[in-house]
């Protein structure tokens, strides 16, 4: 028997040395080199200066630790979104920042101190200072190694610090502009301050956390009242924070609340009267455990008078540690709140202007003023008269049932209730996790509604807007926020107005996420700008010891930026303040201000002098990119700095991503063991995959990732690596002179393009609406399921087995050229690593990058809709052929389709001949049935395509097609 030819050497299988496998971890270090080796980024803005701007601005994460997954979300998606406007042609430059000075850095330092048993206090601060800069340096050059591992393009070699002198300067005239304009005062409000850190904190440094608290109820007789069945009854208030007794100064009644005075029975004996509201009598009562009935034993609690709020109107109470004398001896007059309520406690509220803000703005209003009686590390003063030298007074010994405050209130007749079981949320620092206080003290501050240019710039106490926690109990206090919120300046707009008004010619991404910041500004407080801390940029003010106003003088103010320039901020503390000050003003009038700045505000002076010093005064970003926790940090810091000194917001768009949680949902954390490491995932699988993993979930909101999530993400990246691997074998030796016109190419060919004019259209519209995921999801489907899955699997004998020079084969062959060119472009900002090695496996070169290029220049006139919808029902018909021949290949009736001729009720308005091929079968013909009909052929194989035609002889022997190819 004569043996078959084997005509596999005849057929033009695609040829690549590209390979399936990936090796992402081991190639993208060598990529990176290469891109640093030929200077990319300086490269991409000089082909780029002169067209379109696009300002991504970077906001700067703290330089204290390696990155973690939420950082590397957050500057993935940055990239993706500068590379893609890049890719339009753009001038897109990229500036990484970090954040150097503030808590966070000081934190560590003082950390490394306590391991040594060192106080931080008795070491030098400019010593202090120094070492904070060094470690923030180091955490630079460490976070700047990992984000460039993850594939970020930027401008490493100049990134901003808000450190270095010419930023810190900046920052110091940005501050100075709230001065010449009158937007600062110094007054003694009080602010959030963490007693471990010892310092004022912004509401963005806070987080909340459920904790278990003590609640009492104290009694405060009543000694005088224009109500004489009154006196001697005692008033009685409930609060969630003990500590808050020692500084008591007032009650608070609610004008409209109806009260009741109740006296307690013991063997048929009054033994104290109370004064509690009406509504909450019961729960009191249940607290007390007062008896509500009588017994047998005399016992009881009966009702002897009812008044309304008002009437409470000069009342006046003791402290129930009067016999101390000094503070405590004063009288404790009731006031009116309208904020007191019925919604817990007992209707009376008491008031300690230090430790609430309710309580103090109604103090201040009636002539009584903070005593200042708990110090910065939340002990009482050594000096005060009750608990001297105590605390601190937010440990929950302190506080309990049996500690010293209960006790002592306990001997004096005074506690009537206390149990440690109040549940509720509490503020904390983010960075020590310790609780914090709402304590007065004086503070810096921009207010929210002074008309720019007011002249009250002294530095006497102002009223502040509502502070987000109660301080002195969980009593709600309302009344007198909206009131404060309405107060506006009548010459000329406030802060707020101008906030306000920014956000609303913002473009939020997404849309939501403007209601969130428009809330937080209208309803937040002045802004606290200064911190009592050592690392920062110094508020560099001088305050006239008389008058108490400070200095506005352009030419000092020039001098103090031009010394800051010179030697950073540690100039202002070492410089000859005189020569500051001039010839026209005397040192000893003036008291140096030592406090430094919020480091929000450093942030939010970003914009001063990165995007206004490199592109121009007046430029603006055109977007930020954040989580959502930034509404009330970044966001809002730089929106309040520029509508505080430019009159609009830094930005034209922000977008707001949600936070990465693991794989079931939950927050990453240490302690759960639970943390998905970023730089772990780049080590085994590459930075590629991560990159497609941001881009493809949802980022707008909170997102998971694990291990089954990122097998996912692997998967879809190599069919889309499998995809360029296809067109690069297929492509081999193509060649411009093979290009066929499309006028000439076949309906499949000019369908595919039209597919490829809608992904294009789709794409655009993503990159626009930064819907990234939308983007890989329209690029992947495209892959796998129009060429993949159709165009490649029909094309493939053509490919295969047609003559080189065949019309059908050279239309192929240009259509996958464009593919090619537009899927890498596509793919570019999204997997830079993997477009790089695609473009250099094809066109390898020494200097030149896929980068470099260009959106893909997709021809309008491709787009064909009415093409596109016959080819819609042509591949509808090829899945219900597909679907029934499938019976017959598990009963290996046929082996595989090209084993089947079918019968369809439907050949999608295709010549028969075009539909087999299209349906990769043997023969196709219109059936009389609604269904499609199956059988198998019993046509020869050609020997070299596999087809079963009739005019095979048999297995084996070539069909006329093949013949003509192998004999040519």
């Amino acid at each position: 028997m004569t043996e078959k030819p084997d005509y596999k050497d005849t057929v033009f299988l695609p040829k690549t040395d590209f390979p399936m496998k990936a090796g992402l971890a081991q190639k993208e270090p060598a990529i990176l080199e290469r891109w640093a080796k030929i200077g990319i980024y300086d490269r991409l803005r000089e082909t780029r200066n002169g067209r379109e701007r696009f300002i991504l601005h970077d906001g700067p994460p703290y330089a204290n630790g390696d990155i973690h997954m939420g950082h590397a979300m957050n500057k993935v998606l940055k990239d993706i979104i500068v590379r893609s406007q890049s890719l339009l042609g753009k001038d897109a430059p990229y500036i990484p920042g970090w954040d150097c000075h503030g808590l966070p850095i000081e934190w560590k330092i003082e950390e490394e101190y306590r391991k040594k048993k060192l106080n931080k206090d008795e070491v030098p601060a400019a010593e202090f200072r120094a070492e904070c800069r060094a470690y923030a340096e180091k955490w630079v050059a460490v976070q700047r190694a990992q984000f460039e591992r993850l594939g970020v393009m930027g401008d490493w070699e100049d990134p901003y610090l808000t450190m270095k002198f010419e930023a810190e300067a900046a920052i110091v005239g940005e501050l100075l502009k709230f001065a010449e304009s009158g937007q600062l005062y110094r007054g003694a409000k009080p602010v959030m301050w963490s007693p471990v850190e010892k310092t004022a904190l912004a509401e963005a440094e806070v987080e909340y956390e459920d904790i278990t608290s003590t609640q009492i109820d104290v009694g405060f007789e009543i000694v005088e009242s224009p109500i004489p069945e009154l006196v001697g009854a005692h008033a009685v208030i409930w609060t969630t924070t003990p500590w808050t007794i020692p500084v008591n100064q007032a009650l608070t009644y609610g004008p409209e609340i109806e009260y009741i005075v109740v006296a307690q029975r013991v063997d048929h004996k009054v033994k104290r009267r109370y004064l509690v509201a009406w509504d909450l009598l019961e729960a009191f009562e249940k607290r007390a455990q007062f008896l509500a009935f009588d017994d047998d034993l005399g016992n009881t609690v009966e009702l002897c008078g009812r008044y309304k709020g008002s009437d409470l109107a000069g009342t006046i109470a003791r402290h129930p540690m009067h016999k101390l004398g000094g503070f405590f001896a004063k009288p404790r007059p009731f006031l009116p709140g309208d904020f007191v309520t019925t919604d817990a406690g007992t209707g009376l509220v008491h008031m300690s202007p230090d430790h609430g803000e309710d309580d103090f703005l109604l103090c201040k209003a009636n002539g009584i003023d903070p005593v200042f009686a708990v110090t910065d590390d939340g002990k009482y003063r050594d000096d005060w008269l009750w608990l001297g030298g105590q605390g601190s007074v937010i440990n929950n010994k302190f506080n309990a049932p049996d500690g010293p405050i209960c006790e002592d209130l306990r001997e004096a007749g005074a506690l009537l209730a206390a149990s440690a079981d109040f549940n509720h949320s509490y503020p904390h620092s983010w960075r020590s996790k310790a609780k914090i206080i709402f304590r007065c003290t004086p503070q810096w501050f921009i207010p929210m509604d002074r008309a720019a240019g007011s002249t009250q710039n002294t530095v006497r106490a102002e009223p502040v807007e509502a502070l987000p926690f109660p301080s002195s109990g969980a009593e709600e206090k309302t009344g007198l926020r909206q009131a404060q919120a309405e107060r506006v300046e009548s010459n000329g707009a406030t802060l707020r107005n101008i906030a306000l008004d920014a956000i609303e010619r913002t473009r939020w991404v997404p849309e939501k996420s403007r209601n969130r910041i428009h809330a937080m500004v209208e309803g937040r407080p002045d802004w606290v700008i200064s911190r009592q801390r050592a690392w920062g940029v110094p508020i560099a003010l001088y305050v006239h010891r008389q008058s108490g106003e400070y200095l506005r003088d352009a030419a000092v103010n020039a001098r103090i930026i031009d010394a800051v320039t010179k030697g950073g901020a540690d100039a202002w503390y070492a410089t000859d303040h005189q020569a500051l000050l001039g010839p026209d003003y005397r040192l000893e009038d003036y008291e140096v201000v030592t406090d430094i700045l919020d480091v929000w505000f450093d942030s939010g002076s970003t914009h001063a002098f990165v995007i206004e010093q490199r592109y121009g005064e007046g430029v603006r970003a055109d977007l930020y990119i954040e989580g959502s926790d930034q509404h009330r940090g970044w966001f809002q810091s730089s929106l309040l700095e520029s509508s505080g000194t430019r009159g609009r917001a830094p930005y034209d768009a922000v977008l707001t991503h949600g936070f990465a949680l693991d794989g079931n949902g939950r927050k990453m954390s240490k302690s759960l063991g639970n943390v998905v490491d970023p730089l772990k995932i780049i080590g085994e699988s590459g930075a590629d995959i991560l990159r497609m993993w941001v881009a493809s979930v949802d980022y707008f909101e909170d997102v998971r990732i694990g291990k089954e999530i990122l097998s996912g993400t692997s998967d879809a990246y190599r069919k889309l690596r499998n995809t360029f691997r296809y067109l690069l074998g297929a492509l081999d030796g193509f060649t411009e002179a093979e290009k066929l016109p499309v006028a000439e190419m076949p309906e499949l060919e000019r369908y595919v393009l039209h597919l490829l004019g809608v992904l294009d259209a789709d794409l655009k519209q993503a990159t626009g609406d930064f819907e990234f995921n939308r983007y890989i999801r329209a690029l992947t489907d495209f892959a796998n399921e129009d060429l993949s899955a159709f165009f490649f699997d029909i094309r493939k004998d053509c490919l295969y087995c047609d003559a080189p020079s065949d019309a059908k084969r050279r239309a192929y062959r240009t259509v996958l050229d464009t593919l090619f060119h537009a899927l890498v472009r596509y793919a570019a900002p999204i997997i830079p690593f993997t477009a790089e090695e695609v473009w250099q496996s094809r066109f390898p070169t020494e200097d030149q990058s896929v980068h470099m290029l260009e959106w893909p220049e997709v021809d309008a006139g491709w787009r064909d809709d009415a093409l596109g919808t016959k080819w819609q029902g042509v591949r509808g018909a090829r899945e219900r052929v597909t679907e029934a021949i499938e019976p017959l290949r598990r009963e290996k009736i046929v082996r595989s389709s090209l084993e089947a001729e079918i019968a369809a009720p439907d050949l999608a308005g295709l010549d028969a001949e075009d539909f087999a091929e299209i349906c990769i079968v043997a023969r196709a013909i219109n059936g009389s049935g609604d269904a499609v009909e199956v059988t198998r052929t019993d046509n020869a194989k050609c020997g070299r395509c596999w087809r079963h035609l009739p005019e095979v002889g048999e297995d084996g022997d070539l069909c006329a097609r093949c013949d003509g190819v192998v004999g040519g």
